[in-house]
């Protein structure tokens, strides 16, 4: 039976449903030819502004931190944080601005963090 909102027939929607079926199971691009997937972003491609990324400096250094350390137990230390950044593979300039930090202080939270990376200068 033809649904009447349908743009595809039957017959292409299965073959879509059966060319995503490796995508969605594994989570990662799936065909052999590589030169079909899209590139991923380079570190060094500039940033393009985008209505979802805050023109504030120390919002987007938040939002950048939150989505590394989302799920990470706080309260924590330097050493803890710049663990959980290399496992989740952030950008380097991330990784450089936390190893800055104090060895000995305690963060309570991605606003703690984000705050301490604030005060200090960046690194060159």
């Amino acid at each position: 039976m033809q649904r009447g909102s349908d743009r595809l027939s039957r017959r292409q929607d299965d073959e879509m449903k059966h060319q995503l079926k490796g995508l969605l199971r594994s989570g990662h691009p799936t065909r052999s030819e590589e030169w079909h997937d899209p590139e991923p972003i380079a570190d060094d491609d500039p940033r393009l502004a985008s209505p979802d990324m805050p023109a504030d400096p120390f919002e987007a250094l938040r939002l950048e931190l939150a989505r590394f350390l989302a799920r990470t137990p706080f309260p924590a230390h330097r050493g803890d944080l710049q663990r959980v950044l290399r496992e989740r593979h952030a950008p380097d300039h991330l990784l450089d601005r936390v190893a800055a930090l104090p060895k000995d202080d305690t963060y309570r939270s991605v606003q703690d963090v984000a705050v301490a990376l604030e005060r200090r200068p960046h690194p060159a």
